[in-house]
């Protein structure tokens, strides 16, 4: 086995405090790491009629499923959603395409477990890009409903500590760099392919996706939103690692989830704190 040298080693430690991650579980940790957060993982659940799509969360890039839904996962499965989530892709820093088939074959599980026709997927960072891979590439577009991104690297992020820590440790850092190779390939016309109805949520003060607007889509209002949580809660302090657990955000995902069509651009959230 190749040793990474000390200075490597160190520079992806730094790149990722620095990007505010969480870095991969230690062999320590790992039976850990499987479990999942509450409300998800019900494999006796059925979808009622209010809420027939189960929904599937998927976590951000050096995060964990527990740690990263545990705000809005038992909230969904209180509202009455059958709700699912998963670990993947070694941290979630493997390259994107091959998540990409994790989250495909999650999705035939959990669809055949349910004997739902689709899915809702809502998503956090990379989890909330990856998911488009599937959609438009692995046939994805006809297995999912909606898909939600919070803080999503849509169109990556210029912030040159995703390069660093992809220079070592982190292949799917290197996937989300603006203008690489795999997101040239994803954001080629069209951006958001027929099926899904999509949903981005972005924050001004997004430290890691930079530009926060490299979260939007484009495509008809009919099946993309894009929501920038300052334009009807001016006062919401959200940064990106925060953004899955703030509550402004969940009236969104709820919003988004409990319609047809992606979320209503004239909804008014209650602003709160």
């Amino acid at each position: 086995m190749r040793l990474r040298s000390p200075i490597r080693a160190l520079a992806a430690a730094a790149a990722v405090a620095a990007l505010g991650l969480v870095g991969p579980a230690t062999s320590a940790q790992a039976d850990v790491t499987d479990i999942p957060p509450a409300g998800a993982n019900d494999w006796s659940c059925k979808p009622n009629s209010a809420h027939p799509d189960p929904v599937v969360l998927v976590n951000g890039t050096f995060k964990t499923m527990a740690e990263n839904w545990a705000t809005l996962s038992p909230q969904l499965a209180d509202a009455g959603y059958c709700v699912y989530a998963f670990n993947y892709g070694n941290a979630a820093t493997d390259p994107i395409a091959d998540s990409a088939a994790e989250l495909r074959d999650f999705v035939n599980a959990v669809r055949g477990s349910t004997g739902a026709r689709k899915v809702d997927i809502v998503g956090h960072s990379q989890g909330g890009m990856m998911p488009r891979y599937y959609v438009k590439f692995l046939g994805g577009a006809k297995q999912v409903d909606d898909l939600v991104g919070i803080v999503p690297s849509n169109h990556g992020t210029s912030n040159p500590l995703a390069l660093a820590a992809g220079a070592t440790v982190c292949p799917s850092c290197v996937d989300q760099t603006t203008d690489s190779d795999l997101l040239q390939k994803l954001n080629a016309d069209p951006e958001a392919p027929a099926g899904p109805d999509y949903t981005q949520i972005a924050t001004k003060y997004d430290e890691v996706v930079v530009p926060y607007t490299s979260s939007f889509l484009s495509g008809r209002a009919a099946y993309v939103t894009n929501v920038l949580l300052q334009d009807k809660c001016p006062l919401n302090p959200s940064e990106h690692d925060q953004a899955p657990k703030d509550t402004v955000v969940a009236q969104w995902v709820r919003n988004a989830l409990d319609r047809e069509g992606p979320a209503d651009p004239g909804f008014q959230p209650r602003c709160v704190g």
